[in-house]
C-alpha cells in the first residue's frame, strides 16, 4: 500500500491540459486538415517523443510555435541553442507541410495560426494528456 501512495505523490504535481480529444467538437473540414498534418508528424518526426510529458509539451510548443511563425511569414527569433533546435525542426516541418498540403497556400495567415493551434492541441493530446504511458507523468525522472 505504501508503494501505491508513493506512486500517487510522484504524479500529484503533473497537470494535464486536456481531458478529452481537442478535435472532438471541431468541424469536419478542419479535422481533416489537422489530421493530414498530424499524420505527417506521427509518421515522419521523432521530436514529439521525448521521454517525459513536460519535455514533450515544451518540444511540441517550441516546434509547432515556430512552424506557425514560418508558415505565416513572421520573423523567428532563436536566442538560445534550444530555440535553434526547435527552429531547425520547424523549418523542415513547414517545408514539408507546404509541399504536401496545397490547401495551405489557399489559407490566409489568420486561418493558419488557429489551424496550427488545433494541431498543437491534438499532438499534445496524443503524445501527452491522452497517452496511456504512465512514465510520462513521473515527476522523479
Amino acid at each position: 500500500m505504501a508503494k501505491n501512495s508513493k506512486k500517487d505523490v510522484a504524479r500529484a504535481n503533473y497537470v494535464k491540459l486536456y481531458d478529452h480529444d481537442p478535435l472532438a467538437d471541431v468541424d469536419a473540414e478542419t479535422r481533416a486538415k489537422v489530421s493530414e498534418l498530424e499524420n505527417y508528424i506521427m509518421k515522419n518526426c521523432l521530436w514529439q517523443f521525448n521521454s517525459r510529458g513536460w519535455d514533450r509539451r515544451k518540444q511540441n510548443a517550441g516546434v509547432l510555435g515556430k512552424t506557425a511563425q514560418l508558415l505565416v511569414g513572421e520573423e523567428v527569433e532563436n536566442p538560445t541553442p534550444l530555440d535553434k533546435c526547435y527552429w531547425v525542426d520547424a523549418v523542415l516541418l513547414a517545408r514539408n507541410f507546404t509541399e504536401r498540403c496545397g490547401w495551405l497556400a489557399e489559407m490566409g495567415k489568420d486561418e493558419i495560426r488557429p489551424l496550427i493551434d488545433k494541431l498543437h492541441a491534438r499532438i499534445d493530446w496524443l503524445t501527452i494528456d491522452g497517452s496511456l504511458n504512465e512514465e510520462l507523468t513521473v515527476q522523479n525522472y
